[in-house]
């Protein structure tokens, strides 16, 4: 008898061995990011970037939050009962640099989205796509004149929000300097005023080693 629970015992070790073993293979602790291709790992999206002084994800990140706070604490954003309807304009590039100037447009749209304060319509870049598929439900003959959305029904935008992004570039023999200004603001289409505006600067510095 003494025996056999021995012999149990040992299996017991076992399996719970292996299933250790197979948890740290995995990666599958909360501090264990996933491992890939060997030498390469998940990293936090969130974390400060510092690889180059050129334009990264933090100034991405840091661009989005702030106009997002910032234009949420607008009262033409606050004083009405009804959400205010937006439109994007792309955002001009005036640096020396190729930025992806849609990503923080798009990070901005969805973070003014998840706080239910406003509704965005299609902007001039998906205007196209937009047109194209009423004409389809429309004109193609494949849908039922019941379900096909009716031309004639988009709702015109209240605001248009436009903006840039600009540097600076200076250099000697021990330091690269670069400084970002992004602007934003937003405009009352049927008025034209200009009813928010705001600025994010970002200054950053690489000493020669």
């Amino acid at each position: 008898m003494v025996q056999i629970n021995t012999m149990m015992a040992g299996r017991l070790v076992s399996v719970m061995a292996l299933a250790l073993l197979t948890g740290c293979a995995t990666g599958s602790g909360p501090t264990s990011p996933p491992m890939v291709g060997g030498n390469v790992q998940y990293g936090d999206a969130k974390a400060v970037e510092t690889v180059t002084n050129s334009f990264g994800s933090t100034d991405l990140q840091m661009i989005a939050e702030s106009m997002t706070r910032s234009m949420l604490q607008s009262p033409a954003l606050t004083a009405g009962k009804r959400r205010p309807l937006i439109t994007v304009n792309e955002v001009k590039n005036k640096t020396s640099e190729y930025i992806d100037t849609r990503a923080i447009t798009d990070s901005i749209l969805t973070q003014m989205t998840k706080s239910g304060a406003v509704r965005f319509v299609v902007d001039t870049a998906d205007m196209q796509d937009q047109t194209e598929e009423l004409a389809r439900q429309n004109q193609s003959g494949l849908y039922k004149k019941s379900s096909s959305k009716k031309m004639g029904k988009m709702e015109g935008a209240d605001y248009r929000l436009v903006g840039s992004i600009s540097s600076i570039v200076k250099r000697s023999q021990e330091l690269h300097d670069v400084y970002y200004k992004f602007s934003l603001r937003l405009t009352e289409i049927e008025s034209g005023v200009v009813e928010w505006a705001d600025e994010k600067e970002i200054r950053k510095t690489t000493t020669a080693r």
